[in-house]
């Protein structure tokens, strides 16, 4: 299940990170607000130059992906990036906010951890080889996967970058109107619920 969304294999030699954290989602992805649980997760894909590895963050109140990186390895420091343009575009308001992801060593690193303590949030953690403890931001690699990574062989780097960052902020947040959401776009849902939400758009 995993292969089909480009998901990356975890080296046996990596370094063990800090302790995992506690599993305080279990599978009950929803939110009442924004900046109250947040998703992510790090998919990858193939182009002429090599791979290339993109770390998202998904609000679970308005599906939104409120920050992301995108690298050509695999560290810790991706995960990190993710998290601080997430954080960045939230204006720092995430005190409390649940960041949940699986158990692979970019988010068990010191790094991410240290980066959970600055901005004032909780770690939280699926079971191991549990497909389903996140499978709400699986739900967004795979339409990524359908309408931009596997459209086309990738030449460079670069061309896949601008063509991931055009589909989220154009397409995903602005035009791709979503049932969960009462037909209305992620950019369309906050802007309803809590218009101080959407001012960094």
């Amino acid at each position: 299940w995993w292969s089909v969304f480009g998901k990356p294999r975890r080296g046996k030699g990596s370094k063990p990170g800090t302790p995992a954290h506690d599993d305080l989602v279990r599978r009950e992805f929803t939110a009442t607000a924004v900046n109250r649980l947040w998703l992510t997760d790090i998919t990858e894909h193939h182009t002429a130059e090599g791979k290339l590895y993109l770390c998202a963050v998904k609000d679970v109140c308005s599906n939104r992906i409120v920050g992301y990186s995108i690298d050509s390895r695999m560290k810790a420091r991706l995960a990190v990036a993710a998290l601080d343009s997430a954080v960045a575009r939230r204006d720092g308001d995430v005190a409390g906010c649940i960041l949940h992801s699986d158990r692979g060593s970019q988010f068990r690193s010191r790094k991410l951890h240290r980066a959970l303590d600055r901005h004032g949030m909780v770690g939280s953690m699926g079971q191991v080889g549990s497909a389903g403890d996140n499978a709400a931001m699986e739900s967004f690699f795979a339409l990524l996967q359908k309408n931009v990574l596997d459209r086309q062989r990738w030449r460079t780097r670069e061309d896949l970058r601008i063509a991931i960052v055009t589909w989220i902020e154009r397409t995903y947040h602005r035009r791709r109107r979503q049932p969960a959401l009462g037909r209305l776009t992620p950019i369309e849902y906050e802007t309803i619920i809590n218009p101080a939400t959407t001012k960094a758009a």
